[in-house]
C-alpha cells in the first residue's frame, strides 16, 4: 500500500471511530444527567419530608393533624417518614446504579479520545506527522476506550 492509500485509511478509521465515541456520548450522557438530577430531587425532598417534624416536632405534627383533619398525629410524621425513607431508598439505587456502570469516568474518557483523535486526524490532513506514528497514537488513544465498539464504516 502506498503513503497515501494507507493516509487516507487511517482517516476513515479516526472518522469512524470519532462516530462512535459521539453515538456513545449521545446514548449514555442524557442518561446520566436524567439520573442525577433525579437522585438530586429526591435527596432535597427527603430532606424537606423530615425538616417538618425534626424543627417544629410536636407543634408541627399537631397543626398538620389540624390542618388536615386526621385522627391522630401519628400518621403525619409516619407517612412523612415513610416517603422520606422511599426517596432515599431510590437515591440510593440511582447512586449504586451510576458507581457500578462507571458512567463518570466512561465518558470523561470517551471525550478525551474523541479530543485526541480530533487532533490525530488534523495532524494527519495537514501532513505534520508521519503515517506510522499516527497509527501508533491512533491505537494508543482507542485503547482507552475498549467499552465503545466501532461503528461499521458507511
Amino acid at each position: 500500500m502506498s503513503d497515501d492509500s494507507v493516509r487516507q485509511e487511517l482517516l476513515q478509521r479516526i472518522r469512524s471511530r470519532r462516530s462512535s465515541i459521539d453515538a456513545f456520548v449521545r446514548q449514555v450522557e442524557p442518561r446520566g444527567a436524567r439520573l442525577n438530577n433525579v437522585s438530586i430531587v429526591c435527596s432535597a425532598l427527603a430532606t424537606a419530608l423530615t425538616a417538618g417534624p425534626a424543627v417544629g416536632g410536636e407543634q408541627f405534627s399537631g397543626a398538620v393533624t389540624n390542618l388536615l383533619q386526621l385522627s391522630s398525629d401519628s400518621i403525619v410524621w409516619q407517612s412523612l417518614c415513610l416517603l422520606a425513607m422511599l426517596l432515599t431508598i431510590i437515591v440510593t439505587v440511582i447512586t449504586n446504579m451510576q458507581k457500578s456502570s462507571d458512567t463518570t469516568s466512561r465518558l470523561a474518557a470517551a471525550h478525551a479520545c474523541s479530543a485526541q483523535l480530533e487532533g490525530l486526524e488534523t495532524a494527519v490532513v495537514l501532513g505534520q506527522t508521519q503515517v506510522a506514528e499516527a497509527v501508533k497514537l491512533y491505537q494508543q488513544y482507542i485503547a482507552t476506550i475498549p467499552f465503545i465498539r466501532d461503528q461499521p464504516a458507511t
